[in-house]
């Protein structure tokens, strides 16, 4: 399954840094110049900063990505030190 939303932020580059490096000692974590992705056991995100946003993109095997996507969104209102709401969009 898979999901995505958009958070608006002028910090996106920023932000998905602090949470590559918080999450690199739980899963393994790839960065390149274009986005940031955290290998979890049963789910892959990938978080791509923009100028004005960050997008954010689940690809998991999970059949309830909700729980997910809410830790995803906690944490990453956590490492912006503000809080973030998300419309997340299914394929």
């Amino acid at each position: 399954m898979k999901s995505h939303t958009q958070i608006s932020t002028a910090e996106a580059a920023r932000i998905a840094k602090r949470l590559l490096n918080h999450w690199k000692h739980k899963f393994e974590v790839a960065e390149t110049e274009a986005n940031f992705t955290i290998f979890m056991p049963d789910s892959t995100v990938q978080l791509t900063p923009q100028p004005d946003a960050l997008l954010v993109s689940i690809d998991s095997t999970l059949e309830d990505l909700s729980r997910l996507e809410q830790v995803v969104l906690d944490h990453l209102s956590r490492m912006a030190q503000q809080e973030f709401t998300a419309t997340w969009q299914h394929q």
